[in-house]
């Protein structure tokens, strides 16, 4: 059995910054692509930010340059550092992982920016 769980959500004002953490747990032979979405209110979930077991990243056009994707294969975590927050990136911040060849999910974490 697999679980991934997230963590590091918050209440931030416009600005600030946040760390969210996704790690992975159970019998895992490997992960390849760990990534983050985000859903914000009446909107559709978003790919975020993505990372490879190759070091492959993604990152959407509304985040560039303000958030950065990371990851410790040894502890079988993923991050998402998240600076200049802004109101729009406000929204439920979920992680997908693809632990030995199938996708995993979590149950999210709340990210709110104060404007």
């Amino acid at each position: 059995q697999v679980r991934v769980v997230e963590s590091g959500g918050g209440l931030v004002q416009a600005g600030g910054s946040l760390r969210l953490s996704c790690a992975a747990s159970g019998s895992i032979f490997g992960i390849d692509i760990m990534d983050w979405y985000r859903q914000a209110p009446g909107k559709q979930r978003e790919l975020v930010a993505s990372l490879s077991s190759i070091g492959t990243t993604h990152y959407a056009d509304s985040v560039k340059g303000r958030f950065t994707i990371s990851r410790d294969n040894a502890k079988n975590t993923v991050y998402l550092q998240m600076n200049s927050l802004k109101f729009e990136d406000t929204g439920v911040y979920y992680c997908n992982a693809a632990v030995n060849s199938v996708w995993y999910g979590g149950q999210g974490t709340q990210v709110t920016v104060s404007s």
